[in-house]
C-alpha cells in the first residue's frame, strides 16, 4: 500500500477546510450552479417580518421553494426570456421598488419617533377630545314640515326609536333607531352641536334642527366626561401615525428639490 507524505496529508486537510465555508453557503446545487443561503434566509426574513413564525417544518418550504425558483430561472434563461425589453422593464421596475424601500426604511431608521413627540401627539388629541360626550339620537327628513310633523307625534307619546326607523334618511343611524352614540359635540355641524348642547337629558328638540344635510329632530339621550384611552394604549398607532407623517414630509421635500423638465 502507498503510504502517504506529510505533505500530501497537509494539502488535502487544508483542501476540505476551504471547502466547508463554501458549501455551508450554499443551499443547494442545481445543474451545476449552487444556490446561495442567503436566498432562503431572505425569504425566512420576510416571513418573520409578516407575523408568522419560521419553524423547521416552514424552512423546509422556504428551502424548496428556493430551489424550485432556480430550476424555473435557469429554463427562463435557456429560453433567452431574461433577454426581451418587456422583462427588463420588469426587472428596472422591481429593483426600482426595493431601492426606494431600502431608502424609506434608511429615512425611518436615522429618524425615530421619540417618546417626548408621542406624547406631545397625545396630549393634543386629550385636549380636542376631553371633555363631555354626548349620547344623542336624531331623525333626518328633507322637510320642514315632516320634522314638525314628528315633533307633534312625539308629543302625543308615538316611540322616537320607531320613527326614526320608519323616517329617517340617514341609513347609518336610522337603522339603529336614531342612535349615534356617544361623541364629542364638536364633531357633528355647527347647527346640530349648537342644538344639542342646549338639550338637557331626556330633552327632544321643540323644534326642527336644520343643516346642509336636511332637517333633524334631536334627543339627547346622556350626558358623559369623555373616556379617552390611556397612552399606553394609543401609543404604538400614535407612533406609526408620527412615521407615517415623517416619510410623507421627507417624500414632499425630496419631489421639491428635484428637478423635473
Amino acid at each position: 500500500m502507498k503510504k502517504l507524505s506529510l505533505g500530501s496529508i497537509a494539502a488535502a486537510a487544508i483542501a476540505v477546510t476551504l471547502a466547508l465555508p463554501a458549501s455551508a453557503q450554499n443551499i443547494a446545487i442545481v445543474n451545476g450552479k449552487a444556490v446561495p443561503k442567503a436566498r432562503a434566509e431572505a425569504l425566512a426574513q420576510q416571513v418573520a417580518r409578516s407575523g408568522r413564525p419560521v419553524t423547521p417544518e416552514l424552512e423546509g418550504q422556504i428551502k424548496d421553494e428556493v430551489i424550485a425558483r432556480e430550476i424555473f430561472m435557469q429554463e427562463a434563461q435557456k429560453l433567452g426570456l431574461d433577454a426581451t425589453e418587456d422583462f427588463k422593464t420588469q426587472l428596472e421596475l422591481a429593483r426600482q421598488t426595493i431601492l426606494i424601500r431600502e431608502l424609506f426604511a434608511d429615512f425611518q431608521k436615522k429618524n425615530p419617533v421619540t417618546d417626548e413627540e408621542i406624547k406631545a401627539e397625545y396630549d393634543k388629541f386629550a385636549a380636542a377630545n376631553g371633555g363631555k360626550e354626548y349620547k344623542a339620537r336624531h331623525i333626518l327628513v328633507e322637510k320642514e314640515s315632516e320634522a314638525k310633523d314628528i315633533i307633534a307625534r312625539l308629543k302625543k307619546g308615538a316611540k322616537f326609536e320607531d320613527i326614526a326607523k320608519k323616517q329617517s334618511k340617514d341609513p347609518g343611524s336610522g337603522a339603529k333607531g336614531g342612535d349615534l352614540d356617544w361623541a364629542n359635540p364638536g364633531s357633528y355641524v355647527k347647527e346640530f352641536t349648537e342644538a344639542l348642547i342646549k338639550l338637557n337629558k331626556g330633552q327632544t328638540t321643540d323644534a326642527p334642527v336644520q343643516s346642509q344635510f336636511g332637517w333633524h329632530v334631536i334627543r339627547l339621550d346622556d350626558v358623559r366626561q369623555a373616556q379617552l384611552p390611556k397612552l399606553d394604549e394609543v401609543k404604538p398607532q400614535i407612533a406609526q401615525q408620527l412615521q407615517q407623517q415623517r416619510l410623507a414630509k421627507f417624500q414632499e421635500d425630496l419631489r421639491a428639490k428635484a428637478k423635473v423638465e
